[in-house]
């Protein structure tokens, strides 16, 4: 003890011997439950299995306490009684099981030490029988399976301390020593329990980070699918407004004398037109590229795209179709009803559809026949990708499998839905609707399109 500040401090030994009382009691004295789970491949029969290994503990304690301990009948079941079923505890129960099985053995080591001299023919063993043994490894495992390691080297440690006070301290007359083997054997058997054990976490570790390395993909996938698809929104509403600004500059010229409250108007609507188009810049610049100094993404001079190429409409699905057939896939296409306009930004998107549909029947179905379906209807434009089953080898592909994901996303952000599934030839099909102006889809799921057998056109 020393003094500190007139205070007494206690002394590190004392404090560190306060913290170690209360790990332990935290550890094991703990009585909370803690099930056994069935297993994946037997169910329930491990706990079948432990139940018969606890009533054959009962038995074979009983009558080696009677027979060979000269134990009454009736002090011999109890002892037996409370190994075997610390099994049957441990089960949901595990640190309340060792518990109940160390005492079962203390209390059984107790009673036959005083009658260890009638047994010197039998050489009696002792302080752990054959059946104590027994239940206690099996308690030890289902304890070092379920509970931490540092839990389960304490289990041992005070077992062993146990073991150490009834055999090296104690002692008797006349009995064959087990302490040395029953330590051994629940060494061994805490080893193989928390190496199990830590496999078992392990393997639910890597499940779950898989799990969240997935759920990220999909996520940063939807994220990037997201700002593409702001990117060429950009690229349409910066054409009409354009237009808008342009308009309104032209107007005052096609009238003689025009009022001034027409050419204030006209040159306030060519103002906001303006101020929106570099608000569309500042906001395409961010979406353009991930490097803040280079934000249009033109790098080094000479060696940058155009950050503002046109977006495709449905007049260059012929040219997209040409193009995938060149890569190998016999590709049929049909554009069927009247055809009328649409949004750019339901045509830009039907593009795209079509266009991943396309690039996941080459990743996924080579050499198979792909036809392409697009149908112009009151309400909006109906697609159809379907191709056959492959006909050769499928290599393996460096995506993220996530091309579904942005179709839906493009039809959803216009009222639209999109719907992808497997034919019964092997093949593959996808079918999407798009509201002709991008407004609220109908209440009907969509459904292939049928193109009329008038207006048909092969691009």
């Amino acid at each position: 003890m020393t003094e500190t500040g007139g205070r007494r401090a206690p002394a590190p030994l004392a404090g560190r011997w306060r913290r170690m009382t209360r790990v332990l009691h935290d550890d094991l004295w703990n009585f909370r439950p803690d099930p056994l789970p069935a297993s994946v491949w037997l169910r329930w029969l491990p706990h079948g299995l432990l139940c018969l290994a606890a009533f054959g503990v009962t038995l074979g304690g009983t009558a080696q306490l009677g027979d060979n301990g000269h134990l009454q009948p009736g002090a011999a079941f109890v002892v037996a009684l409370a190994q075997g079923g610390a099994i049957v505890l441990a089960l949901w129960r595990p640190v309340a099981g060792w518990w109940l099985s160390t005492a079962g053995t203390v209390v059984g080591a107790a009673a036959v030490h005083g009658r260890l001299a009638m047994a010197a023919d039998t050489s009696f063993t002792w302080p752990w029988t054959a059946a104590g043994i027994i239940a206690h490894l099996l308690v030890l495992l289902l304890l070092a399976l379920r509970v931490r390691t540092r839990v389960s080297a304490e289990a041992l440690a005070l077992t062993a301390l146990v073991t150490w006070l009834l055999q090296g301290v104690w002692g008797g007359s006349h009995y064959q020593p087990t302490g040395v083997l029953a330590v051994v054997l629940s060494t061994v058997v805490v080893v193989l329990g928390a190496a199990l054990r830590g496999r078992r976490v392990a393997r639910a570790e890597l499940v779950e980070q898989t799990t969240l390395t997935a759920e990220e993909r999909a996520r940063r996938t939807l994220l990037e699918e997201r700002s593409r698809i702001a990117r060429e929104l950009h690229d349409v509403v910066a054409h009409h407004m354009s237009v808008i600004s342009i308009q309104a500059q032209v107007a005052p010229h096609l009238v003689e004398r025009p009022s001034p409250e027409l050419v204030e108007n006209l040159a306030g609507i060519r103002q906001n037109a303006l101020e929106a188009l570099n608000e569309l810049r500042r906001v395409l610049g961010v979406l353009r590229s991930e490097n803040p100094e280079d934000p249009y993404g033109l790098g080094a001079p000479g060696t940058g795209t155009a950050p503002d190429a046109p977006q495709p409409t449905l007049d260059r699905l012929g040219a997209l179709i040409e193009n995938t057939r060149a890569a190998g896939l016999d590709v049929t296409a049909e554009v069927g009803g009247a055809v009328r306009p649409c949004a750019p930004g339901v045509e830009l998107s039907a593009y795209r559809i079509v266009q991943e549909a396309l690039s996941n029947a080459l990743r996924h179905a080579p050499g198979s026949t792909v036809r392409v379906e697009v149908a112009h209807g009151r309400e909006g434009l109906r697609l159809a990708v379907t191709n056959s089953r492959p006909r050769r080898p499928v290599p393996p592909s460096p995506g993220a499998g996530h091309g579904l994901l942005g179709m839906r996303e493009r039809a959803a952000m216009l009222g639209g839905h999109v719907t992808a599934a497997g034919t019964p030839d092997g093949g593959f099909a996808v079918a999407a609707f798009l509201p002709r102006d991008g407004g609220d889809p109908p209440l009907s799921p969509p459904d292939p399109p049928h193109p009329s057998t008038t207006g048909d056109q092969t691009p």
